[in-house]
């Protein structure tokens, strides 16, 4: 029975060449993309492309402060006698993977949960040539990090149209899982604009079923043109290994993030003055617009960028500078990136008229409230009590007044101006009820209002 199903395996793959081979060019093939049909006897084959793509993919090694460190009892050396603990706390060793996207200026993008707490990092190229890093930035709402190293003769991967990909493209995976050396695995794209896995709200997730493992974090998700289309970044798996559905950041998204993490250090988020909730078909009849996709402008806050635009509650924006929208999730993951000044386009339905709305990012109100106090489980972050203004009336919030750099607040991603509204989806109105709460909590993930958006900081 083996004879059979060979036979017909190979049938299927010297008609699938044949069919190849009459295709008439694509325009990627025009563009210069390398052939498939490249291998002994005319055989699919995909190396051609991996020997140029992969010297740019890295081995990332990072050496991290122990989690005791930011715990000032187990930093007691009679505390630690006591309960027979080391005299030291033992630093660990965590590895992932990471992409070079500037060969010039060695800049390197890998995931911020890669190199979160980093005290040494090193990056190990194909070629087996090891730099030390520099951390240049990172940003917790997007899972992005850029490094740096400094080398001569390396190789880079272009980006690619994250926003041009398309359900069945085909996608090849390049990374270091489990740490035992560079991998490559190949699929395609599953869906777009997946949302809802992290707790930090800006997700346009690209899912994939090219096998994606612990280890691949910060790799390079590539398209048949050889161009970098993603970040690879989480895995759904009960055992945390593949099960055919791995998620990666858009390379789009990546860049925007990197070239403020470039520039400023960290990306300065902006505020458009909206809340928005997702377009049902219920709700398209009840606003009276054609549409399938969309986000739907919830609410517009006062005096706010929004309404000096001409945006409404109702108004369903359909695509951003020139790019279909199909989500509230993902307009605000679009929003989340654009920094403070910067002018944005919007395509909106109003009933059954679309407008072109303009409007330019703002700065995130400051909260102005007196003083500020500490509170132990948020080491390092100043706190105080303060009030929004909501559709509703003033709300009672816990206002972030300061944060000091380097703190362990700092390191979970923790924002001057944050608003705490809650605790692992409690209730709190109050530094007094947060301190309460945090108290008694094992695991603790905070409910933030950052400018336009809800986020969850989970602190270690």
């Amino acid at each position: 029975m083996q004879a059979p199903r060979l036979s017909i395996s190979l049938g299927i793959r010297l008609a699938l060449a044949a069919l190849l081979a009459l295709l008439p060019a694509s325009p990627a093939a025009l563009a210069g993309a390398i052939p498939l049909l490249q291998g002994p006897g005319g055989l699919p084959t995909l190396a051609p492309l991996l020997e140029k793509v992969t010297p740019a993919v890295v081995n990332i090694a990072v050496l991290q402060r122990s989690p005791e460190e930011d715990n000032p009892l187990l930093q007691d050396p009679f505390f630690r006698r006591f309960f027979g603990l080391p005299e030291t706390s033992q630093p660990q060793m965590a590895a992932g993977s990471g992409v070079i996207v500037d060969a010039k200026d060695g800049y390197v993008l890998t995931n911020r949960h890669v190199i979160k707490d980093a005290t040494q990092v090193m990056v190990t190229l194909k070629d087996n040539r090891r730099f030390p890093a520099r951390v240049i930035g990172s940003d917790a709402g997007t899972d992005i990090a850029v490094l740096q190293i400094k080398a001569d003769h390396l190789t880079e991967l272009p980006f690619g149209d994250s926003d041009a990909l398309r359900v069945g493209d085909f996608v090849v995976a390049i990374g270091n899982p489990f740490g035992i050396g560079q991998t490559v695995t190949s699929g395609i794209v599953s869906a777009l604009g997946r949302s809802g896995l992290s707790p930090q709200g800006y997700e346009d997730f690209i899912q994939t079923d090219a096998p994606i493992n612990p280890g691949n974090s910060g790799g390079a998700l590539v398209d048949l043109r050889g161009e970098l289309i993603g970040i690879n970044s989480a895995i759904i798996g009960p055992s945390g290994g593949n099960v055919g559905i791995g998620f990666a950041v858009p390379s789009n998204m990546a860049r925007a993030v990197m070239e403020q993490l470039i520039r400023f250090g960290k990306v300065k988020r902006g505020r458009l003055g909206i809340s928005m909730k997702e377009l049902t078909p219920e709700l398209a009849r009840t606003l009276g617009v054609t549409a399938d996709e969309g986000a739907v402008i919830a609410e517009v806050q006062n005096d706010s960028p929004a309404a000096r635009a001409g945006l409404q509650p109702g108004d369903v924006v359909v695509a951003v500078n020139g790019r279909p929208v199909r989500s509230a999730s993902e307009l605000r993951a679009r929003l989340g990136v654009m920094p403070v000044g910067e002018e944005v386009t919007l395509k909106v339905l109003r009933g059954a008229q679309t407008r072109t709305v303009r409007a330019r990012i703002g700065a995130i109100e400051a909260h102005a409230v007196p003083g500020g106090q500490a509170v132990p489980e948020l080491a390092g972050a100043s706190l105080a009590n303060a009030e929004r203004s909501t559709a509703d009336g003033a709300e009672r919030v816990i206002a972030v007044t300061g944060v000091e750099p380097g703190s362990p607040a700092d390191r979970n991603g923790l924002q001057p101006g944050d608003l705490i509204i809650g605790v692992n989806g409690q209730r709190v109105r109050s530094v007094a009820g947060l301190a309460s709460v945090l108290r008694k909590a094992r695991h603790v993930a905070l409910n933030v209002i950052r400018g336009d958006f809800l986020l969850t900081i989970s602190i270690r």
